[in-house]
């Protein structure tokens, strides 16, 4: 029986010729990640266990980007915490306020993932690199604190389910309808502790930006990772970002998979999630007058220019309803820039939305857009639990930076087709 991709990443970065779902096995790390959050405990945790040196200085990379700009005294001290400490190892990939991005962009952007790698991050959504062809995961700050000590981590080779995609996307319909779609069909555990492997013809018409879009809310469905097959439009990103050579892993025809869905990309309509699940999915058919108070563009899973280009061509020209408080934040100082130079910037303010500098802010209700008793969110993010973006009582339905900038306008989640004509 043949491999899997993933398979044959964790094969390769183990030493061995084949490795089978549910083996354990010991492989060799690309890069280590952690956040303003997560290091900090596994920086505790390296120095309890009396951990002197890093592997590699060059292979970690720590983000501040959660709780920054600092919001407060606690997350000052934190940042404070895991700057002395890179300072002290003299770690090369130190990010924060000026330099920093949201990781799970900035990564990418700063060329530090490239296909065939393997990398661990303290952050689920560290699965976002399966874009590029890499087999990337969430894990523990236990295995972040072991990782940058010695290099490896601990695997179970997950088993694999296979999406193969057919055809195009419709206008007004992106890669976040795609997984919103997917995790509405097989629900937050229909991948769990499997790899989600995309494949098939409709590849080709889905962009990188896409891809990271859908990798990284691979974990809403409960999966291991997500990847993309590195084709083309991967090898273009990849040499465009960075200076080191991908590693081409492909699937086997004989490659073994839990299931099997075919998926028509242009039978996807835009799709939103109602609170409080990624998987409480519906299409417009099925969505009725529901008023806003606040809508978020930005996050790991959307808040990269292409996403702000959506949302442009929807605001151009408009105003945010006077009730709606519209954030937009770019997830790196690159986008940021690029975003002022193309005048994107100037049309949001003018649009009468707030621009903010890089951050996770108000994805886990940290800061910078919480949310009241009883106020709705309309957000470009990945998760919609209760209490997520701030009040227990408050709502938060994912969708497209499509759907949140009309929704923006007219003050209750909207389909853009709805503003075409006005």
């Amino acid at each position: 029986m043949g491999m899997t991709m993933t398979a044959k990443i964790l094969a390769a970065h183990a030493g061995k010729e084949y490795v089978k779902k549910g083996e354990l096995i010991m492989a060799k790390l690309d890069l280590v990640l952690g956040n303003d959050v997560t290091s900090p405990v596994a920086i505790n945790e390296y120095c309890k266990a009396g951990c002197q040196e890093v592997f590699d200085r060059n292979k970690i990379a720590l983000v501040m980007d959660h709780f920054t700009p600092n919001k407060d005294i606690k997350a000052a001290e934190q940042t404070k915490k895991v700057r002395d400490w890179a300072d002290e190892k003299g770690i090369t990939h130190f990010y924060d306020v000026g330099e920093m991005g949201v990781e799970h962009a900035l990564l990418p952007e700063k060329g530090l993932v490239v296909s065939g790698d393997l990398v661990i991050g303290a952050d689920s959504h560290t699965c976002t690199y399966g874009a590029l062809g890499a087999f990337s995961t969430g894990v523990g700050s236990t295995d972040m604190a072991a990782g940058m000590a010695y290099g490896k981590a601990w695997f179970k080779v997950p088993g694999a389910i296979k999406f193969n995609l057919l055809g195009k996307l419709s206008p007004n319909v992106s890669g976040k309808d795609v997984i919103l779609h997917i995790i509405g069909n097989i629900g937050v555990d229909g991948a769990l502790y499997k790899s989600m492997e995309f494949s098939g013809d409709g590849v080709k018409n889905l962009t990188i930006d896409d891809r990271f879009t859908i990798c990284n809310m691979a974990i809403e469905a409960g999966a291991k990772n997500g990847i993309f097959p590195v084709d083309d439009v991967t090898l273009e990103y990849v040499k465009a970002h960075s200076t080191r050579l991908p590693t081409i892993y492909e699937a086997d025809a004989d490659a073994e998979y839990d299931e099997i869905y075919h998926i028509d990309l242009s039978k996807i309509e835009a799709t939103v999630a109602f609170p409080h699940l990624p998987s409480n999915t519906r299409t417009f058919k099925d969505i009725g007058d529901i008023k806003i108070d606040q809508v978020v563009i930005g996050s790991c899973t959307n808040g990269r220019y292409s996403d702000f280009e959506a949302a442009a061509a929807i605001l151009k020209g408009r105003k945010v309803n006077n009730r709606v408080r519209t954030l937009i934040i770019p997830t790196t100082q690159k986008i940021y820039l690029e975003m002022i130079e193309s005048g994107l910037t100037k049309l949001f303010i003018e649009a009468g939305a707030a621009v903010s500098t890089p951050t996770c802010g108000p994805c886990l209700g940290g800061h910078m857009g919480i949310l009241a008793k009883g106020e709705r969110c309309v957000a470009t993010t990945n998760r919609n639990f209760v209490g997520r973006m701030g009040h227990p009582e408050s709502e938060v339905y994912l969708a497209s930076p499509a759907v949140a900038a009309a929704s923006a306008v007219t003050g209750r989640i909207t389909h853009p087709s709805e503003l075409e004509d006005k």
